[in-house]
């Protein structure tokens, strides 16, 4: 996806700023990072374009320098939308982070509401809810009652789940995901929530469901362990991962993705009350023109913990 952009509220420094990306694009990395510096002189409290000048600096070889711009990004704004946290991370400099800043998932998904199917479906071949919905038919045959989509974005999954349930509720923490969502008329409840902190309060569901969400959530235990609540006993939790294959249990990727390996999802389903019946290998989707590798797992909720 292409970096978000915002306005410094400087038109001159909109300008250099904008003169900046030109140069990235042709591979100037350095050239690129001194002239947004002018445009941050005159804009100095715009926290995008310290986290833009972080990448520049990045793409130029000069990790410390990134370093500072991202650490400045966060200063002017601690909520970060940008997500810089994770870039230090990936460069060595942060943390580990379990889960990523939740103002910077909610903030990345409104900024692509609009555009969203048509990147995801039409460019990036993306049929996950295909896999999984094949998989929930597998697993068990007939109708829910009631579905829950965590994650559920613009209802891609739900137009899947729609014709074998009854009652189907989506949850997404972007409120413009969410109109996409209701203008399609699929859902009978449509909630805003962020999944690293999520409750709910309604009647116990025979099917959960969470397709390509989880990448955004490291440790998945708290998730799971909340899954598990929602679910009746026998109830499925169908959802996806992208596969981790150098050992560990998960690792933040260069795309500020999670990855999770094969035993660390079948280890957290068992210690939750789950039982796996399917943890297939599947293509998520085309990143840069390469497959994104991935899981798709139904399990079922065999026991309470």
């Amino acid at each position: 996806m292409k970096p978000l952009h915002t306005s410094s509220g400087d038109p001159n420094a909109d300008r250099r700023a904008d003169y900046a990306e030109t140069l990235l694009a042709s591979g100037d990395g350095a050239a690129a990072a001194e002239l947004l510096l002018g445009a941050l002189e005159l804009a100095p409290q715009w926290a995008m374009g310290w986290f833009r000048l972080g990448e520049m600096q990045e793409a130029s070889g000069r990790l410390d320098l990134a370093a500072q711009a991202w650490t400045m990004s966060m200063k002017l704004d601690p909520a970060d939308r940008q997500g810089a946290a994770l870039k230090l991370q990936l460069i060595g400099r942060g943390p580990v982070s379990l889960a990523p800043p939740s103002a910077f998932v909610e903030t990345l998904f409104d900024h692509y509401a609009e555009t969203f199917e048509e990147m995801l479906v039409g460019k990036l071949d993306y049929r996950l809810p295909e896999v999984l919905d094949a998989a929930i038919r597998k697993a068990r045959l007939g109708r829910f009652r009631l579905a829950l989509d965590l994650g559920c974005g613009t209802g891609l999954m739900g137009e899947r789940l729609r014709p074998i349930v009854d009652r189907l509720e989506g949850v997404d923490i972007s409120a413009r995901m969410l109109r996409k969502a209701r203008a399609k008329g699929i859902y009978d409840a449509l909630t805003k929530a962020d999944l690293q902190d999520f409750s709910y309060s309604g009647d116990k569901a025979d099917l959960v469901t969470s397709a390509d969400v989880l990448i955004y959530i490291g440790a998945l235990e708290r998730l799971v362990g909340t899954v598990a609540g929602l679910l009746v006993e026998g109830g499925l939790f169908a959802f996806s991962v992208e596969r981790l294959a150098d050992g560990g249990d998960f690792a933040l990727q260069p795309s500020r993705r999670y990855a999770h390996s094969d035993g660390y999802v079948g280890r957290t389903l068992e210690a939750n009350g789950f039982s796996i019946i399917a943890l297939e290998p599947t293509t998520i989707r085309q990143d840069r023109r390469e497959p994104v590798k991935g899981l798709a797992v139904v399990a079922r909720k065999t026991h309470a913990v």
